[in-house]
């Protein structure tokens, strides 16, 4: 089981990195194409006020930088592979947007305290729930911001092809809820759980707001 679980995170260390090319195919082929609506679902949950900054930590590819900033957000983004950050890049210059890309670790963020009145993570690894990453977020968070955290999207309806995607979910450990909404009061936050509703699925997202 142990040799499982390392080749599962060996897997998707290969695909955040060497085979971040891939990234975009497999997340539309795994979601049956919803990936990108779960992302957009946490922008529902952002200011009115768009000409905030906004700092998306694990920026992937950088699709929902390419949402924010045509949404008129003064999005950042933020991610530690460099393979991401150059894909990141070249869709943010082919659009046409500034590039406001950093690297590096989200329990080192290199930001002054009460910058953000929210922080964005889509489908993040384990690191989200890390102390060191919740005490950053919660220092550079402005007072009542919101740390929005999209955690998992889940089909509505059956059908074989469906029920073979949940099964790979489950089996690479995509349905095991490491998020605890009790934890985060522990580093300063009031949390909930919300659902979005997409097509043919919903997004489930966590709210988690700065005390």
């Amino acid at each position: 089981m142990k040799l499982w679980w390392r080749l599962i995170q060996f897997g998707f260390h290969l695909l955040y990195n060497q085979l971040a090319f891939t990234y975009d195919m497999v997340s539309w082929l795994v979601s049956l194409g919803s990936w990108r609506h779960w992302q957009r679902a946490a922008i529902s949950f952002l200011p009115q006020s768009a000409d905030v900054p906004i700092l998306e930590l694990a920026h992937g590819t950088g699709n929902l930088q390419l949402d924010l900033r045509a949404a008129g957000y003064q999005s950042i983004g933020y991610d530690l592979s460099p393979y991401m950050g150059r894909i990141a890049r070249r869709k943010l210059l082919h659009a046409g947007y500034p590039l406001r890309l950093v690297r590096g670790k989200a329990q080192q963020l290199p930001f002054p305290a009460n910058t953000f009145p929210a922080i964005i993570a889509t489908f993040p690894t384990a690191f989200i729930i890390e102390p060191s990453t919740l005490k950053e977020a919660h220092r550079v968070l402005r007072d009542d911001g919101m740390l929005i955290i999209v955690t998992s999207g889940m089909f509505t309806g059956g059908g074989v092809l469906k029920r073979f995607i949940e099964w790979l979910y489950v089996i690479t450990g995509q349905r095991k809820s490491h998020l605890s909404l009790r934890y985060f009061a522990d580093y300063g936050f009031t949390a909930s759980l919300e659902q979005v509703a997409c097509p043919r699925s919903f997004a489930q997202v966590i709210i988690a707001r700065k005390i």
